[in-house]
């Protein structure tokens, strides 16, 4: 991956929402190449149950900064010491429907086996950026949202997991900056507003 064009870029801020988030999306570097770290968010959650997320939370009035708000919940999510965290850069800010403005920080960790250590994260999944950046695994779908508007939703199926919402649309950033991977031009499929989600992720948006 080509950590320098995500340092060198200069993100999108978003300071009009109510409630202030941030995450961290970490790379790690193994023989066969570099993967991503995934939680999948615990089933008993009220918001977004399920799904595939990156380690963050909501910011505290202790964080001084939405640096170290990623940074303590990497921590208490998965165990990811704040120390070993190598931040290279970050993607654009953006809007979720629950009013957040979300922060995005790419960082190199170490590749170890990282433990559940919060009751919100249900697993820990590390996917390969080879297998991420296969569009065989990728499929996208045009709908007019109720909130944004026209809006494109991007789906990544690897390893029986899918990577959706606004981590994917995270993910999509990230790749596109640090990797040669881009969204094809045209969506797969242009969807009613109440049309069904794919089977594999229906049952987590309800």
């Amino acid at each position: 991956m080509q950590f320098d064009r995500v340092a060198a870029h200069e993100p999108v801020v978003v300071d009009d929402e109510p409630q202030e988030a941030a995450v961290i999306a970490p790379v790690v570097t193994r023989p066969a190449g570099e993967a991503i770290l995934f939680t999948k968010r615990a089933d008993h959650l009220s918001d977004h149950p399920g799904q595939m997320s990156f380690p963050g939370g909501g910011r505290e009035p202790e964080d001084d900064d939405l640096l170290r708000t990623a940074l303590r919940e990497a921590n208490e999510e998965i165990g990811l010491d704040p120390l070993a965290v190598n931040v290279v850069g970050r993607l654009d800010d953006i809007r979720t429907i629950t009013r957040y403005s979300v922060r995005p920080f790419v960082g190199r960790i170490p590749d170890r086996d990282y433990l559940p250590s919060d009751e919100e994260v249900a697993e820990i999944v590390t996917l390969p950026v080879s297998e991420l950046t296969d569009l065989d695994n990728y499929e996208s779908e045009h709908r007019d949202h109720p909130h944004y508007g026209e809006i494109r939703l991007h789906f990544f199926y690897v390893d029986g997991y899918t990577v959706w919402g606004a981590t994917a649309r995270m993910l999509v950033q990230l790749l596109e900056l640090a990797t040669d991977w881009r969204v094809p031009p045209e969506p797969d499929r242009y969807m009613e507003p109440d049309d069904d989600l794919p089977p594999s992720v229906r049952d987590e948006a309800e």
